[in-house]
């Protein structure tokens, strides 16, 4: 038997969308977290609910990495591919390694299926020899699975539904991993139908067993846990972690949640993980459209809740109007948009950056607005909480980015204790004190406007979309007070630039050869691909902003240090605008438009290439 002990290890788990590949992905990340590995994950769904079975654009994969070291990103190349279907194998046969494990089931290999996956008739990839540079496994899954289950008196459609355990019994044969974490999770999944655990299980364990009794296969894996940081510790994906942050900067600032959302890919689940919170005084609206959505948002903050609502791309494109009606009238409101590959209905399962600008400037009028954005998974919960407690304290609409690639994949995160966030105080008003004028517009040093909930005797005042007087709020058509008004609110975001953090560097100094620019799901590849280099004796700086705008405070003067500069960016150099609007500098863009996020092989080529000219 041939057994290694690698650092870290990529699997990808591909098949039809029916095969159960999210759920084996999901419960072997789960596993092997448990047993204390660093993983990074980036479940890849078909844009079709459910795409004809067998066809190429209709496969469904989960990508894992998982390490004994740091893991950054889910992988450029895989060590194992699992492949339930001739379709799985032709579209993830070229990121698989050289000599790399290929475990597939014979029965996604018939006549029909190599037809469905555009192979010339009479062509078998398991047959011909084509994989002999391959660790090729092969067996009848499906076959085996009817098999074990043969008396338990069930359909073959409920059978068949029971064969991705038997792949995942495997595959934890193939890394040392246990049992007991799938079993314990399919024990209550089905806690009200015990034959379907029962089946579930036993296919797990033939599959195991298959693994561990048969001579032919001689490939596994030990990978020993990751030192991380002593802590509690849960596997979250970006979606999660904004929902819980959510909920987190509710009970911080005492105020309730409101969430109007309306469904679509890839933020809809933001509204399912809410949904569970209702305990928390958590209320969760699906409207009829997203203008009804953040309509309703609106409508809560103004009676003194959190207001919150998410999108994507063509969502955010319709809550533009309502987006600047909340920043006329200085509401807090929380936006997010999780985006994806655009335009129009583009991409809906596939990654992208490409909202940036739209984010900045996609609303009629000067009406700018503080933009967060993501790097990671957990971070999603750190700089969404960071986006409530701006919105709250600062009297304002606030723009919250992530993505399909880190709101779907999962990493390890140390979760926060309730005591160790920081407060969110919102500049309510508790009641009026003196016989003076209520003033709803009139501002503090950072030029916030007071809070005055509905109902309160002596605090009435106008509220709408029509420009407002100074201090009164009431409505003004004066052309000096617009202008000032304009400034007014565009200062106030402005100043936000003070209480948020500096840009610090991620990786390198002011002394390094070049510098790294990125935002958002750029973070891992660009870590990683500077890790690298410098295990080769170069020297790249990299800074990461989590603040679009305002940019921080010192992101002109650090820029100043370097010669060479380039941003990766997941669009076709919206970001790379920005910063040479702003700065007035030869930035270099960097970009991938395809879906899919940068591999780290990527990010290394383009800072080779940069360092190589002049």
């Amino acid at each position: 038997m041939k057994a290694t002990s690698p650092n870290e290890a990529v699997i990808f788990f591909a098949g039809d969308s029916g095969d159960g590949i999210q759920l084996t992905g999901g419960q072997f990340s789960e596993t092997v977290e448990i047993f204390g590995n660093d993983i990074s994950t980036f479940p890849n769904f078909p844009a079709e609910i459910r795409a004809p079975k067998g066809t190429l654009f209709g496969v469904s994969g989960f990508q894992l990495k998982l390490g004994s070291v740091k893991v950054f990103t889910p992988g450029d190349q895989y060590d194992v591919l699992v492949a339930m279907n001739a379709a799985a194998l032709k579209t993830n046969l070229h990121q698989l390694k050289k000599g790399g494990v290929i475990i597939a089931n014979t029965s996604g290999f018939d006549k029909k299926n190599l037809a469905l996956a555009k192979y010339a008739d009479g062509t078998n990839p398991l047959e011909n020899h084509s994989l002999d540079n391959y660790d090729l496994h092969v067996f009848d899954v499906t076959k085996m699975t009817q098999d074990t289950l043969a008396d338990t008196g069930m359909d073959r459609k409920e059978i068949e539904r029971c064969k991705n355990m038997f792949v995942l019994g495997f595959v934890y044969w193939m890394f040392n991993q246990d049992l007991k974490y799938t079993i314990d999770f399919l024990t209550g999944k089905f806690k009200s139908k015990p034959e379907l655990a029962e089946a579930n299980i036993k296919v797990l364990r033939a599959g195991f067993n298959f693994a561990d009794t048969s001579e032919t296969f001689t490939s596994r894996f030990n990978i020993k846990p990751a030192k991380l940081p002593k802590g509690n510790y849960r596997n979250v994906n970006g979606n999660q972690a904004v929902a819980l942050a959510l909920v987190a900067a509710s009970k911080k600032s005492g105020l309730g949640l409101f969430y109007g959302s309306y469904p679509i890919t890839p933020a809809s689940n933001i509204l399912h993980q809410l949904s569970r919170y209702k305990n928390f005084g958590v209320k969760t609206y699906q409207a009829e459209d997203e203008i009804a959505a953040i309509c309703s948002a609106i409508g809560a903050s103004f009676a003194g809740q959190l207001g919150a609502t998410a999108s994507s791309g063509p969502g955010i494109a319709l809550k533009g109007e309502a987006m600047g009606l909340a920043m006329i009238l200085e509401l807090p409101l929380v936006i997010i948009n999780v985006q994806r590959g655009g335009p129009s209905t583009g991409l809906p399962t596939k990654t992208e950056q490409a909202d940036l600008l739209q984010a900045m400037y996609g609303r009629n009028g000067e009406a700018p607005l503080p933009i967060f954005a993501a790097a990671t998974p957990k971070d999603c919960f750190e700089l969404a909480f960071m986006a409530c407690k701006v919105a709250l304290e600062h009297m304002t609409p606030v723009i919250f980015l992530s993505d399909g690639y880190i709101a779907n994949g999962s990493e390890p995160w140390q979760y926060p204790q309730s005591k160790d966030l920081p407060d969110i105080s919102p500049p309510l008003v508790a009641a009026k004190t003196n016989d003076e004028p209520f003033l709803p517009y009139q501002r503090e040093e950072n030029l916030v406007r007071k809070w005055a909930i509905p109902g309160m005797a002596g605090l009435e005042h106008r509220i709408g979309g029509l420009e407002k007087e100074i201090d009164t709020g009431n409505v003004s058509y004066d052309p000096d007070n617009h202008e000032q008004m304009i400034k007014i609110r565009a200062e106030k975001i402005d100043k936000i630039a003070q209480v948020f953090p500096k840009q610090s560097y991620a990786q390198g100094s002011e002394k390094s050869k070049l510098l790294v620019i990125g935002w958002g799901s750029t973070f891992g590849a660009i870590e990683s691909a500077i890790i690298s280099l410098g295990e080769e004796g170069y020297d790249i700086a990299h800074i990461h902003i989590r603040m679009i705008h305002p940019l921080p405070s010192n992101l002109g003067e650090i820029l100043r240090h370097f010669e060479k500069i380039i941003v990766p960016e997941m669009n076709n150099g919206q970001l790379v605008m920005v910063l040479r609007n702003k700065f007035l500098l030869p930035i270099k863009s960097v970009t991938k438009i395809k879906g899919v996020p940068f591999t780290v092989h990527e990010i290394k080529e383009a800072i080779l290439n940069e360092l190589s000219h002049g």
